[in-house]
């Protein structure tokens, strides 16, 4: 027996995550200045993080020899206060949502159980799905990159246990409506899954269902709007019956000290939250309009760029030549070969991005 086949097969065949490239493997390739660099293609935010949460991560560098609280229960009181919704209904999570869907999978599929995603859509649900022994249905978006419902609907069968719904969907930066939400969580004995990383920077949240459904669970994280990607910080909003069960199967510590201060002092930070959001909302407005080629709508803090008839890699390598680092969104299903996505950056930023674009 070899050694891979220690490895279940089902894990063997899931596709790898693709991450956005980093800046010293873009310097190294192309002979660039790291400082000349800018990251525009892991939807960060380029103002950094509040400085309140800098200033929680330094008062309490000195304690990371101990423990944090087990169930980060300062964090889950502080996004208690900024959801306006009970602590029964929230958890804290870590590394990022990523650790949420983690733990969820575990907790919910069984060999051979499905789960339907809408593509072209973020690919770690489908890892975390695979990787618990789940069949993962894609069902096509519409070419506006809508949801379609009615599809979704047909997909599902009596082993499909979670529809996974990423509003702004990423990559495309569209939301999904509420009234749609709706219709899936009365018609579905299922979880549904609503990922709302980017939801700062868009008109609706649909959190407060979770007061109503008792099938919704809905991803947050702290890497975009609160600028603490590094930190890998996020949580979850859900029936409080599903909390109870989620616990026992979660991580002890799962979130870091440092992670867990930084993120208590980030929510109280209106200001930087402000700032974060009126500048996505502009450079959102001014990459639209600017860009050379099709720019679809988006309400996240980045967009889609449709650059055919050339291909996303031929003008992906033109701007990082230039030092401009752009997602190619290849690696997502369904995505075609001429998607680019782009995150808002300063106005700096944008103003180059647009320029590498007119002369791609």
């Amino acid at each position: 027996m070899s050694r891979l086949e220690l490895i279940d097969e089902n894990i063997r065949t899931i596709p790898e995550y693709v991450p956005g490239r980093s800046i010293e493997d873009t310097a190294k390739k192309y002979d660039l200045d790291p400082a000349s660099i800018i990251k525009l293609g892991s939807n960060e935010n380029p103002l950094g993080p509040s400085p309140k949460a800098v200033e929680a991560i330094l008062e309490n560098a000195g304690k990371v020899h101990l423990y944090p609280s087990a169930d980060a229960g300062e964090l889950v009181e502080s996004l208690s206060r900024y959801l306006s919704l009970p602590v029964s209904n929230i958890c804290a999570a870590g590394p990022g949502m990523d650790g949420l869907l983690d733990n969820l999978m575990r907790l919910i599929i069984q060999e051979g159980d499905e789960v339907i995603l809408p593509i072209p859509t973020f690919s770690y649900y489908e890892i975390a799905a695979r990787a618990n022994g789940a069949s993962v249905i894609c069902v096509e978006r519409k070419e506006d990159f809508s949801v379609d419902i009615d599809a979704i609907r047909k997909a599902v069968s009596s082993r499909t246990k979670v529809i996974f719904l990423c509003s702004p969907n990423n990559p495309s930066g569209n939301m999904v409506a509420e009234s749609d939400v709706r219709m899936l969580l009365e018609s579905f004995r299922g979880l549904v899954f609503v990922d709302e990383a980017y939801v700062e920077f868009a008109e609706h949240s649909v959190t407060n269902l979770v007061m109503e459904y008792d099938n919704l669970v809905v991803g947050r994280t702290f890497s975009k709007i609160f600028g603490l990607a590094g930190l890998r910080l996020g949580y979850g909003v859900m029936p409080a019956w599903l909390k109870k069960e989620y616990m026992k199967t979660a991580t002890p510590f799962n979130v870091s000290l440092p992670a867990l201060k930084a993120g208590v002092a980030a929510i109280t930070d209106k200001q930087h939250i402000e700032k974060s959001i009126a500048m996505v909302r502009e450079g959102r407005k001014y990459l639209q309009e600017q860009i050379p080629f099709k720019v679809y709508d988006s309400t996240a803090n980045f967009v889609l760029v449709d650059v055919s008839p050339r291909s996303a890699s031929e003008v992906c390598e033109s701007l990082l030549k230039k030092g401009i680092i752009v997602r190619d969104c290849r690696s997502f299903r369904g995505a075609g070969n001429s998607l680019i996505r782009v995150t808002v950056g300063t106005q700096e930023q944008n103003t180059r991005v647009v320029e590498a674009f007119r002369s791609a």
